[in-house]
C-alpha cells in the first residue's frame, strides 16, 4: 500500500492524465457557464462589461488558484494528504472550536460544490435546445442525475479509468475553440490588464456584485487541495498549468464573440456560440460527458467518509 503511495506522488505523464479527470472536473467545466451568467447579470452590455470581467477571471485564476492553492495550500500536506480534516490531523492540540471548525469547512466544501451537478450538467444540455428549443432539458438532466445516483452502490472504478483521456479531449476542444475566436479579435487580450478588473469594479453599475458570476470560474478549486493525496502534488501542479492555459483560451475566445456580436444573439451561451455549426453535436456530447465527470466526482466525494 505504502509502495502505491509513492508511485502516485511520482511525476508522470499517467499520473497528470488522472489528475485531470480527478481534480478539474469541477472547475475545468466552469467555461459553460461563467460568461454568460455575467453577460446575463450585467445591468448594460458594453466593452468594459467584458474586458472587466475578463480581466476578473483572470487574476482570480491567478490569485486565488494558483498562488493561493497551486502554490501556497498545496504545501501544508499531511504525509501527503490534503484536505480540511489533513489540516485538522496537523494540529497537535486539537481543541473543540478547531474540530467545529473544520467540520463547518468540510460542510462548506459540498455546499459550494453542489452547484456543478446543477449548473454544469444543465448548461451542458441546454446546447441541445440550439436544434430544438422544445426539448425537456430538466427531465434529460434528472435522468441523468438518477443514473449518477444509481451508479454509487456499484463503485466508480471501472467509470474512473476513462475519466483522464476524456477531459483531456476536453481541455483540447477548450483551447481550440477558443483560439478560433481569439485569432480573429486578439484584441481582447487587453484584459490582461488589471487596471480593467479596477474599472469594472469601480466604474460598471452593479460590477461588485457580479464578482459573483465571476467566481464561478474557480468554483472546484478546493478539489487541488483536498484529492492531494489521490493524484500528488507534483501531477497537480503540472496539470494546472495545462489547465489554466486552455481554460484563459477559451474565455478569451468567448469575449472576442460576445464583443463581434455585441451580446448574445438569442440568448445564446457563448460556449456553443463559439462553435462552429458542423460541431455542435459532438461538442455538446464531449460537454455533457465533462460534466457528467465533474458532478461524479462531487457525488462520490458524498459518499467518501
Amino acid at each position: 500500500m505504502a509502495g502505491k503511495h509513492l508511485d502516485i506522488k511520482k511525476l508522470s505523464l499517467a499520473g497528470v492524465v488522472v489528475a485531470l479527470g480527478i481534480v478539474f472536473g469541477d472547475l475545468g467545466t466552469s467555461p459553460l457557464y461563467v460568461m454568460k451568467a455575467i453577460v446575463n447579470g450585467g445591468s448594460e452590455f458594453n466593452e468594459l462589461l467584458i474586458y472587466g470581467s475578463m480581466s476578473c477571471i483572470f487574476w482570480t485564476l491567478t490569485l486565488q488558484t494558483t498562488v493561493k492553492y497551486v502554490i501556497i495550500t498545496m504545501r501544508a500536506d499531511n504525509k501527503g494528504e490534503g484536505g480540511i480534516y489533513a489540516l485538522f490531523a496537523l494540529l497537535k492540540r486539537k481543541p473543540a472550536w478547531a474540530a467545529t471548525l473544520a467540520m463547518v469547512g468540510a460542510s462548506a466544501l459540498l455546499a459550494d460544490g453542489v452547484i456543478t451537478p446543477a449548473i454544469t450538467v444543465t448548461s451542458s444540455i441546454e446546447g441541445l435546445q440550439i436544434f430544438n428549443p422544445e426539448i425537456p432539458v430538466i427531465t434529460i438532466v434528472l435522468m441523468i442525475f438518477a443514473v449518477l445516483f444509481f451508479m454509487q452502490q456499484y463503485g466508480t472504478n471501472v467509470v474512473g479509468s476513462s475519466f483522464g483521456p476524456i477531459m483531456v479531449i476536453w481541455f483540447l476542444m477548450l483551447a481550440t475553440l477558443g483560439m478560433v475566436q481569439l485569432v480573429t479579435n486578439p484584441e481582447v487580450l487587453k484584459a490582461l490588464n488589471p487596471y480593467y478588473a479596477y474599472q469594472f469594479l469601480g466604474e460598471y453599475p452593479g460590477g461588485f456584485i457580479l464578482l459573483g458570476a465571476v467566481f464561478l470560474a474557480t468554483t472546484g478549486a478546493e478539489a487541488l487541495y483536498s484529492d492531494l493525496g489521490h493524484c500528488g502534488l507534483k501531477n497537480i501542479r503540472v496539470s494546472w498549468i495545462f489547465v489554466k492555459i486552455s481554460l484563459l483560451i477559451n474565455y478569451f475566445g468567448q469575449c472576442a464573440w460576445i464583443i463581434s456580436k455585441g451580446g448574445l444573439p438569442g440568448g445564446v451561451n457563448p460556449f456553443y456560440g463559439i462553435m462552429p455549426g458542423w460541431f455542435l453535436i459532438p461538442g455538446i456530447i464531449i460537454a455533457t460527458a465533462a460534466a457528467i465527470i465533474a458532478s461524479q466526482a462531487l457525488i462520490s466525494g458524498s459518499y467518501t467518509p
